[in-house]
């Protein structure tokens, strides 16, 4: 190759590397050096005040607080906006001005210090919402009411506020728990992998609602078929999909259950393929599902106990969705309500509601193991972690 030749692709290469530096997301850049700002969410009947921030290193494996980065009454469940601007939670109380409703917020987050500043709150339209997510475009936050029985949606504005409803589904009916199905019970919301359905867990139902969602005005109407339903008193709770978006796993509270299913996106049906619990065969005491999650590779699978107070752990055949039971970990802490794969797939974050501790485990990446990690992180009545990339 002649001089000109040479020095043609050198310049080439060199282009290409700039761009590569310089103008790729920077969710990628972020997460190859692996610093995160990280939220929890949390009750606040006790000593906390609301949400807390913390810088997490996934390379290290280690946690620093930056203190409370905004006082809010109950922040049960939290989402960062896909544009990192701005975080939004949903407060789980049951009267907000003198309505059976609890209260959608909006923050500016300062991507410096982790403080965040409240833009406004708008009413949730039913009594303790414990659930929010986006729509596949982050236009509108979705949210489900535990004690309304409800869902609802509603537009992000431009400026990060949140705007007023566009949207309010309230389901009817009960199961066979009399205690804890005596109605609807809608316990999260999450869009399909095309972000046209909206699949609602409805705990008091024994029901995955299935919802269509326009992407223009935000409206949530039933779709053919409306709903999935789940073996009675089973109480669905979260729902996933995988990341490869053919199969898709619930975890139900009071059955201690994970359910897979094969996903059509032809269609938009889910396939009941199998049921595996997340408990011991010889446990015989109370417990209580709560959390779900798959790690960023596909290939595992995560469930929390509250009462047998643990993690299990499942390997995801790839070939047809189904699960196998690797083992069953303690998590370190009482009640873990929520844990989270953290977006290096490197650590998994248990939150301990009663224990008042957020305690990290590291995976094995061949084997989805989990060994807990001397790391830990004091907050009262933690329930919700939620991470930020940093560049």
């Amino acid at each position: 190759m002649n001089g000109k030749k040479r020095s043609s692709w050198q310049s080439i290469l060199i282009f290409l590397l700039l761009f590569a530096t310089c103008c790729l997301p920077n969710s990628f850049a972020a997460s190859s050096h692996g610093k995160f700002l990280m939220y929890v969410g949390t009750y606040t009947s006790k000593d906390s005040k609301g949400i807390y921030a913390y810088r997490f290193d996934a390379d290290s494996g280690q946690v620093s607080s930056l203190g409370l980065a905004a006082e809010t009454e109950n922040p049960s469940f939290i989402v960062i906006h896909p544009n990192g601007r701005y975080l939004y939670a949903v407060n789980e109380i049951q009267k907000y001005q003198g309505k059976d409703s609890g209260i959608v917020s909006a923050f500016a987050i300062d991507r410096d210090t982790g403080k965040l500043t409240l833009l406004n709150q708008v009413a949730s339209r039913g009594a303790d919402p414990c659930y929010v997510s986006f729509d596949k475009a982050g236009k509108y936050l979705l949210v489900a009411n535990y004690t309304g029985g409800s869902v609802a949606s509603f537009p992000v504005q431009n400026d990060g506020k949140v705007g007023e409803a566009s949207s309010v589904v309230q389901h009817k009916g009960s199961s066979v728990n009399t205690e804890r199905q005596e109605g609807p019970h809608a316990h999260s919301i999450d869009v399909s992998p095309d972000g046209k359905l909206a699949m609602i867990a409805d705990l008091g139902l024994d029901e995955i609602l299935v919802d269509r969602l326009d992407g223009k005005s935000g409206a949530l109407t039933p779709a053919d078929p409306p709903f999935t339903k789940i073996d009675a008193g089973s109480g669905p709770r979260h729902f996933k999909f995988h990341p490869n978006g053919k199969f898709a796993y619930l975890i139900s509270e009071l059955r201690n259950t994970v359910t897979s299913y094969s996903y059509d996106p032809k269609t938009r049906r889910l396939k009941h393929l199998d049921t595996a619990s997340s408990l011991p065969k010889e446990f015989t005491g109370h417990s209580e599902a709560a959390e779900i999650q798959i790690h960023p590779s596909g290939k595992f699978l995560y469930a929390s106990n509250r009462g047998y107070d643990s993690i299990a752990v499942f390997e995801v055949n790839p070939k047809d969705g189904k699960l196998t039971n690797l083992e069953i970990v303690p998590s370190g802490g009482k009640n873990p309500r929520y844990f989270t794969v953290d977006p290096s797939g490197t650590r998994l974050l248990v939150a301990g509601q009663d224990s008042g501790n957020i305690v990290l485990f590291k995976i094995d990446a061949e084997t989805g193991r989990i060994t807990q990690t001397e790391e830990q992180v004091k907050v009262d009545s933690p329930v919700c972690i939620q991470f930020l990339a940093l560049d």
